[in-house]
C-alpha cells in the first residue's frame, strides 16, 4: 500500500464518522433504534444485505469455493432456503412483529406469553451475539493487519473505535445509510476482483479451459446429512428454511430493520427484494473465488504466497500483489465496510435489547434521558466486544469454524417459540419456555455426541422438538395452569397469506435457483 491507498482508507473513516454526527439528533427510542420508522424498502434492503455480506463472505467464502480442499460451488446451497423462508416471513412472522409496535423483537413474546419468555430469549441473544461479534472483530483484524501493515492492536482499535463512534452518535439512521454506501462499495469490490482476476489469467477463454470443473458441483442429493456428509440438498433446503426464518424474523439485528420500516407494504418489499438480491450477490463472490482459485493453479508465484494452512488469505494476497494502487485502497475499504456493517448493527441491536428488555423493565427512564442511556449501552457493548476480541486468539480457530453451529443450536427453538406465539392462543409461557430449553439441549447433545448429523439439520430438529415438548407440557404437565392471554395475534387465512404475488415470485425464483445449480452440477 502507498499514500494513495492509505488516503482512500482515511477518507472512508472520516466519512463514516461524519455520517454518525449528521444523524446525531435522535430524541426518542423509536428514533435512535428504529430511525423514526421512516425508512423505505431500498435503504432497508441494502442495509440488510450489507450485514450479511460480511468479511466471511467477502474473504472466506471465495477461498472455500476456489482453493480450500473439499470446497467448491456447493456454497450456493446456503441460498436454497432463502426465497421459501421469505414467503413465510412475509405471510406471518413479519406482519405480527410489525403490528405489535415493539422496539425489541423479544418484547413481542412478553405480549403473547409473559416476561420470562422475553428475558429468556433476550439473554440468549445478548450472550451469543456479543460472543460472535468479538470473534468477527478478531478475525477481521487478523486479515486487515497483513494488508494495512499495522500491528494487531492498532488494527483492532481503529476498526472498533471508528465503528463504535458513528454507531453511537447516529443510531439506526447512521447505521442504515452508512450500510447503503458500504453495500455499494462491497459489490464494487467484488467486481473489481473478478475483473483483475480474469485479466491476470488471460481472459475468459483461458479461465474456462483451466477451471476445476469438480468445483462446479452444487447439488448433492446423495448426502442425507445423517452420514457425516455436509452440504446435502435436503438439509440445506429444510434446515435453511428454519434458519432464515429465525435469522430474519427473530434475531434482533435483523428484526430491527423490519420494525424500522415506514409501513407494512415497505416490510413486504424489503423481504421480497432481499430474497431476490441475495443469490446474485452470493453467486458473484463465489464466481470470484473460482477465478482466483484458477489463477492459483496457473500462477506458481501467486500460489507460493498463500500459506497452505491459511487459504483464507487468497484474496488479501491477491489484493496486495496484483492490484494497482488506488484500486487496492478501494478493495481495502470494501473489506473494512464488510466488517463495519455487521459490527455497527450488532452494537445497536445489543443496546436496543439491553434498554428495552432489561433497563426499562427495572427502572423508569425519563424520556429526555432515554437516548443518553441508549448511547451508554451502545458504548458499553462496543467496549465489551472490543476487549473480548483481544482474548479470542487461543480459541478463534475453533470458534470461527463453530460460529454457524452456535446459531443453529438456538435458531430452530427460537423461531418455534415465535411461531407458537403467532399461531396458538392457549399455549402459555411455561410450556413454550420448556420447549425451547429442551430444543436447545437436544441440539447440544447432537453437537457433542452425534457428529454424523450435519448441523443444518439442528435448525429443523430443534424447532420440531420445541413444538412437541411445548404441546406435551401444555396438555399433560402444566394443564392445571390457566392464564388468560390478553394478546392474540390475528392471522389471515393460510390461503390469503400464502397465495400472493410475492409468494409466487419467490417460489418461481427458488425454481430458477435450483435449475441454475442443477446446470452447474451437470458440467462436472
Amino acid at each position: 500500500m502507498n499514500l494513495l491507498d492509505y488516503g482512500i482508507v482515511l477518507l472512508y473513516f472520516v466519512l463514516m464518522i461524519w455520517l454518525g454526527f449528521k444523524f446525531k439528533k435522535s430524541e426518542k427510542n423509536t428514533e435512535y433504534f428504529l430511525g423514526g420508522k421512516g425508512f423505505g424498502w431500498f435503504s432497508l434492503c441494502m442495509s440488510t444485505m450489507a450485514t450479511q455480506l460480511s468479511v466471511i463472505s467477502f474473504v472466506s467464502a471465495p477461498a472455500f469455493v476456489g482453493l480450500r480442499a473439499g470446497g467448491g460451488m456447493q456454497w450456493l446451497t446456503f441460498e436454497f432456503g432463502v426465497p421459501l423462508a421469505m414467503i413465510i416471513l412475509i405471510a406471518f412472522i413479519a406482519p405480527a412483529l410489525y403490528k405489535s409496535s415493539v422496539v425489541s423483537a423479544y418484547a413481542f413474546l412478553e405480549k403473547r406469553f409473559n416476561s420470562s419468555s422475553r428475558l429468556l430469549l433476550s439473554s440468549v441473544f445478548l450472550i451469543s451475539r456479543a460472543f460472535a461479534t468479538s470473534v468477527t472483530v478478531y478475525a477481521v483484524s487478523l486479515i486487515l493487519m497483513s494488508i494495512l501493515k499495522l500491528s494487531f492492536m492498532q488494527t483492532i482499535l481503529i476498526i472498533s473505535l471508528v465503528t463504535i463512534l458513528y454507531s453511537l452518535e447516529g443510531g439506526m439512521k447512521a447505521i442504515v445509510y452508512s450500510e447503503v454506501a458500504q453495500m455499494i462499495i462491497k459489490v464494487l469490490g467484488i467486481f473489481i476482483i473478478i475483473y483483475y482476476g480474469l485479466k491476470q489469467i488471460g481472459g475468459w477463454d483461458i479461465f474456462l479451459q483451466n477451471v476445476d470443473t469438480k468445483r462446479l458441483e452444487v447439488l448433492r442429493f446423495r448426502n442425507s446429512g445423517f452420514d457425516n456428509q455436509e452440504f446435502g440438498f435436503w438439509p440445506m433446503l429444510f434446515g435453511g428454511i428454519f434458519l432464515y426464518c429465525a435469522y430474519y424474523g427473530t434475531d434482533q439485528s435483523q428484526v430491527q430493520r423490519i420494525l424500522s420500516a415506514k409501513d407494512e407494504k415497505t416490510v413486504k418489499k424489503l423481504l421480497l427484494f432481499n430474497g431476490l438480491f441475495r443469490f446474485p450477490i452470493t453467486l458473484s463472490y463465489c464466481f470470484g473465488g473460482l477465478i482466483l482459485g484458477t489463477l492459483v493453479s496457473l500462477n506458481g508465484d501467486f500460489a507460493s504466497k498463500i500459506p497452505v494452512e491459511k487459504p483464507d488469505l487468497m484474496i488479501p494476497v491477491f489484493i496486495t500483489n496484483y492490484l494497482p494502487h488506488g484500486v487496492i485502497g478501494v478493495i481495502i475499504v470494501a473489506i473494512i465496510a464488510a466488517a463495519m456493517s455487521a459490527y455497527s448493527s450488532n452494537i445497536n441491536s445489543l443496546a436496543a435489547v439491553t434498554m428495552e428488555d432489561f433497563v426499562s423493565k427495572k427502572v423508569t427512564v425519563p424520556a429526555e434521558k432515554y437516548v443518553t442511556y441508549s448511547k451508554l449501552a451502545a458504548l458499553l457493548w462496543g467496549l465489551i466486544t472490543l476487549v473480548l476480541a483481544f482474548f479470542m486468539g487461543d480459541i478463534a480457530k475453533t470458534v470461527i469454524e463453530a460460529i454457524n453451529k452456535i446459531g443453529s443450536v438456538f435458531y430452530g427453538p427460537v423461531v418455534c417459540m415465535f411461531l407458537l406465539a403467532i399461531f396458538t392462543k392457549n399455549i402459555q409461557a411455561k410450556s413454550a419456555n420448556t420447549g425451547v430449553i429442551f430444543g436447545v439441549l437436544l441440539n447440544l447433545i447432537l453437537w457433542i455426541f452425534f457428529k454424523n448429523i450435519f448441523w443444518f439439520w439442528w435448525n429443523v430438529i430443534g424447532a420440531v422438538t420445541t413444538l412437541f415438548v411445548a404441546v406435551f407440557c401444555h396438555y399433560f404437565v402444566y394443564k392445571t395452569v390457566s392464564v388468560q392471554n390478553t394478546y392474540v395475534v390475528v392471522n389471515p387465512s393460510f390461503k390469503t397469506a400464502l397465495f400472493t404475488k410475492e409468494s409466487g415470485i419467490l417460489f418461481v425464483y427458488f425454481i430458477l435457483i435450483f435449475s441454475f445449480c442443477y446446470y452447474l452440477t451437470s458440467l462436472v
